[in-house]
C-alpha cells in the first residue's frame, strides 16, 4: 500500500466516524463523469489526491469544521459546492478588483465568517491556503494553513491542526505568492 494509500484509508476511516456540523451523513463518492465535469468548469485539473477523495471517500460532508464541500451539487446547509464557490469568486473578483481571486485556487471547506480552506490547485503538493478576509485588506487574508493537502488530511485525522482547541494560538506565515497569482488571473480574464 502506497504512502498516499494509506492516508486515503486513514481519512475515510475518520470520515465513515464523524460528522461535521450540518451533516448527517457521509454522502456517496462521485463518478469519473461527475469529476471531469467539475475539471471542465473549473478549466483546470484538480491534484490527485484531492480527486481521490471526492471518487473514493464521498462528495463532500468530511474534514474539519464544517467538513469538506461537495464538487458540483449543495451540501444541506446550502453552501455552495466547491466549483460553485469557485467560479462566483472569481467573478467576484473580476468585479472588485481589489479583491481578486486567484486562478486555480479552489474552496474545499468553509470555517464560516466568510473564511474558508482553499487548495492550490497549481502547486505541485497541493498547498492549502486559509482565506480570512476578515481584516478588511486583502494583500492581508491569505495564509498557509498546510505546504500541501497530505498533510492537510494528516492534521485533521490526528487531531493536531490550527483550529484544534489546543492549538488556536498556531501562527500560519502568509501567502507571499497572493499578489503574483492574483495578477496572472486579472491579466488571464
Amino acid at each position: 500500500m502506497t504512502e498516499s494509500e494509506q492516508l486515503l484509508a486513514r481519512v475515510a476511516d475518520k470520515a465513515r466516524n464523524t460528522r461535521p456540523w450540518g451533516w448527517t451523513s457521509l454522502p456517496e463518492p462521485v463518478d469519473a463523469a461527475t469529476l471531469t465535469r467539475a475539471e471542465a468548469a473549473l478549466g483546470f485539473r484538480l491534484p490527485p489526491l484531492l480527486a481521490d477523495l471526492y471518487l473514493h471517500i464521498g462528495d463532500g460532508g468530511f474534514g474539519p469544521e464544517y467538513g469538506l464541500l461537495p464538487l458540483l451539487d449543495s451540501p444541506p446547509a446550502g453552501e455552495p459546492a466547491a466549483v460553485v464557490q469557485y467560479l462566483a469568486n472569481r467573478k467576484s473578483g473580476r468585479k472588485d478588483p481589489d479583491w481578486p481571486w486567484p486562478e486555480g485556487v479552489l474552496p474545499i471547506s468553509h470555517w464560516g465568517c466568510a473564511m474558508y480552506a482553499c487548495v492550490d490547485c497549481h502547486s505541485p503538493g497541493a498547498t492549502v491556503l486559509l482565506f480570512e478576509p476578515n481584516g478588511g485588506d486583502c494583500d492581508h487574508s491569505w495564509f498557509v494553513d498546510s505546504a500541501t493537502l497530505a498533510d492537510w488530511l494528516r492534521a485533521w485525522v490526528d487531531g493536531t491542526g490550527w483550529y484544534e482547541e489546543m492549538n488556536e494560538e498556531l501562527e500560519m506565515a502568509p501567502w507571499t505568492e497572493f499578489r503574483i497569482r492574483a495578477a496572472r488571473s486579472v491579466q488571464a480574464s
